[in-house]
Parts: structure tokens; C-alpha cells; sequence
């Protein structure tokens, strides 16, 4: 199955769910919670001691204001990248929130997520 012939509905409602909770997980610090959804190559590529060190030290990262706004997709090959814009709760201004979806052993795993 190949994510990118879903609906754009069908794509957020899968979305909207795991940015939610890496948005909550990001201000909790629950690096484990944090990871769980993540597909194995994008583990495999994190550098574990520095996404831990994120963690501890990043106001923007324990920061996050729930109330994100969604911008767009881009479908590509066999994943979608979703948008958002996110809000931090101490620091004025905007940021430019990246989840990747697709597909692995048959279920949808985020394959990159990030804040510009």
C-alpha cells in the first residue's frame, strides 16, 4: 500500500493523531513516548544521545503550544509530508512543524518529523 492514494482526510486523520502526541511528548520530555511511533530507519538514523540532549536543554522543544495550525501536504514517492505551523509557549513567533508518513509492515510509521 503506498500512503500517498489516501484522501487528504484520511491522511490527517492519521496525522492529526501523531503530531498531537509528539507535540505532548516534546513538552513532557518522554523521549520513549516520544519515539514510538517512529519507523526503524528513522530511529536507526537518530542520534539517540543528541535527540536526549535536545530534550534536557531546548525551550522550543518542551515548549510547544498545542494549538498548531495545519498548512498543507506533499505527496512524493511512497510518503506524504504533512504541515504545520506551531506556536511556541515562551518564545515569540512561529516555526514550521514537518511530519513524514508511510507506510512499513503494512502500517503507517513517521519516517521524519521536525521543527524549522
Amino acid at each position: 500500500m503506498n500512503i500517498i492514494e489516501k484522501t487528504d482526510e484520511e491522511i490527517l486523520d492519521l496525522a492529526n493523531p501523531m503530531w498531537a502526541d509528539l507535540v505532548k511528548f516534546s513538552n513532557e520530555g518522554n523521549y520513549g513516548a516520544f519515539t514510538r511511533e517512529f519507523s526503524s530507519s528513522f530511529i536507526k538514523g537518530a542520534n539517540e544521545v543528541e535527540m536526549g540532549k535536545q530534550f534536557a536543554r531546548s525551550d522550543l522543544a518542551k515548549n510547544l503550544s498545542e494549538d498548531y495550525s495545519y498548512l498543507g501536504m506533499i505527496r512524493r514517492g511512497e510518503y506524504v509530508t504533512v504541515l504545520y505551523k506551531v506556536i511556541n509557549k515562551k518564545t515569540n513567533g512561529e516555526w514550521l512543524g514537518r511530519l513524514v508518513l508511510g507506510y512499513e509492515k503494512d502500517k503507517v510509521k513517521i519516517f521524519g518529523a521536525t521543527l524549522f
